[in-house]
């Protein structure tokens, strides 16, 4: 300890160690992101294969066809497809994809794990850890260099769609088309959820990322050694040979510059930055030009052109598509006071954006007869089964099937009668709104066709306020 002491004190970071050596099962952390990075490679490859299997079988049947009509433009067009995919596949698996995008997620992984190996001190390093540390860093870069080919086949992909849309788009493949179309998007959004996915920190990783950004030490690591860092220079920052190599290709500033002059126009720019709050108009600026370059160049955004409309859920892991929801509804004894609230809890499925269904249950309340007689009553239970249909925006026709017990509940043999429970049929609209930026919120509007079934009668119209949990 007294030599860990020193050690920490010359580097500056002895109250950095004391906090991340109190962490009993930090060294569990490079298994960890073996284990994450293992599960997304198995799921990239899986659907890497996958789609282009389907792509080639796509072509496959699009020059068949095409062949029937005009042979000789059908191996004009198409060629020889196996060997094209079969050649693609062996250089995905032999050439290393250069970084073309920025995954910080990928990252903040691959810079602590460097950031451990060279930092023996927090870990008490010993021959294991730094073998799983190595393992763990070699795998990282793996992922991220599948990820990076898995942008290039988007590009290629994307290049083949142009192509085919010019050469056979007029010959009556609409069809055929829009299944290419379809399925080349979606395995664009499945990369975009892998990524998305990838800063899904939890347990161990999150509380060792969180801990490592609080240390000088790590801060003064990722200024020289991350790669965003690599991207931008400041004073007495130097990157590494690694960073460095990433550079190539990327644009210097004074071609940006002249870039954005050719687009903005050169008085036109230097004007905005120079008058009074230059920089804002300025910034506006850079945010319309961005906004145009979007809508001309990234085709994934433009959903109009796709031909279909696109399903978010699709793409979603299977647990990802539940959502859990509460809600109360309430009888009233007068304006004020009510009588009775039915507080219910629901678990939906959501297999496209256009649907949702799902069961709940409710518990009903007693709440007295008025303020100066306040008394909670259990008063019964209730199962549900709903479905929600979207009509328009966020305006959705709901249905729904509901079997209530409607009586003070004294023991539970009381609920298997079964002639004691009341059906409801109900029928409505809902209206689902956002509750600040994360949460769901949703109101309904239902009519029972079965109220006047029950004695005593219930109201026929019920209202309902949910929001997600």
């Amino acid at each position: 300890m007294f030599i860990l002491g020193i050690l920490a004190a010359h580097c500056g970071c002895a109250q950095d160690t004391t906090k991340l050596a109190s962490m009993k099962k930090i060294k569990q952390y490079p298994q960890k992101i073996l284990a994450k990075t293992n599960q997304f490679e198995e799921r990239l490859d899986k659907k890497t294969n996958k789609f282009l299997q389907q792509a080639q079988k796509s072509e496959i049947k699009m020059k068949k066809k095409l062949s029937k009509i005009d042979s000789l433009k059908a191996e004009a067009v198409f060629g020889d497809i196996k060997i094209r995919y079969q050649q693609l596949e062996q250089r995905l698996k032999k050439e290393a994809a250069q970084v073309q995008q920025y995954i910080p997620s990928l990252d903040t992984m691959s810079s602590s794990l460097r950031f451990f190996q060279q930092n023996s001190s927090f870990l008490s390093m010993d021959k294991a850890t730094a073998e799983r540390l190595k393992i763990a860093s070699d795998k990282v870069k793996e992922l991220e260099n599948k990820f990076q080919k898995a942008e290039e086949i988007k590009r290629l992909i994307k290049e083949k769609q142009q192509y085919l849309k010019a050469q056979i788009g007029k010959l009556g493949f609409a069809k055929e088309l829009k299944r290419f179309n379809k399925r080349a998007y979606y395995y664009s959004e499945q990369i975009k959820e892998y990524k998305a996915l990838l800063k899904d920190k939890k347990g161990i990783e999150k509380k060792v990322i969180a801990r490592l950004s609080k240390t000088k030490l790590f801060k003064e690591f990722m200024k020289k050694n991350g790669q965003l860092a690599g991207l931008f220079q400041t004073a007495g920052n130097i990157p590494s040979p690694e960073n460095l190599a990433s550079l190539t290709g990327l644009q210097a500033r004074t071609e940006v510059q002249k870039l954005l002059q050719n687009q903005l126009g050169s008085s036109s720019l230097n004007s905005k930055i120079d008058s009074k709050g230059g920089m804002p108009n300025a910034q506006a600026q850079l945010n319309q030009l961005k906004q145009k370059v979007t809508r001309i160049g990234n085709t994934d955004s433009d959903i109009e052109s796709l031909g279909f409309k696109p399903n978010s859920q699709k793409v979603k892991p299977f647990l990802k598509k539940f959502e859990l929801a509460a809600d109360i509804q309430s009888a009233k004894h007068n304006n004020l006071f009510p009588v009775t609230s039915d507080i219910g809890l629901s678990l939906g499925f959501k297999p496209s954006d256009k649907l949702i269904t799902g069961i709940g249950l409710t518990y009903k309340l007693g709440w007295g007869s008025g303020f100066k007689n306040i008394r909670i009553t259990h008063l019964g239970i209730g199962l549900r089964s709903f479905i929600d249909i979207k009509a328009k925006g966020q305006l959705f026709v709901s249905g729904g099937y509901e079997q209530n017990y409607f009586a003070i509940i004294r023991s539970i043999e009381q609920l298997r009668d079964i002639n004691a429970w009341k059906s409801s049929a109900l029928l409505g609209l809902s209206k689902k709104y956002k509750i600040g930026t994360k949460k769901n919120g949703e109101i309904k509007l239902l009519y029972d066709f079965f109220y006047a079934r029950s004695a005593p009668r219930t109201q026929p119209l019920l209202f309902r306020v949910g929001f997600g949990l």
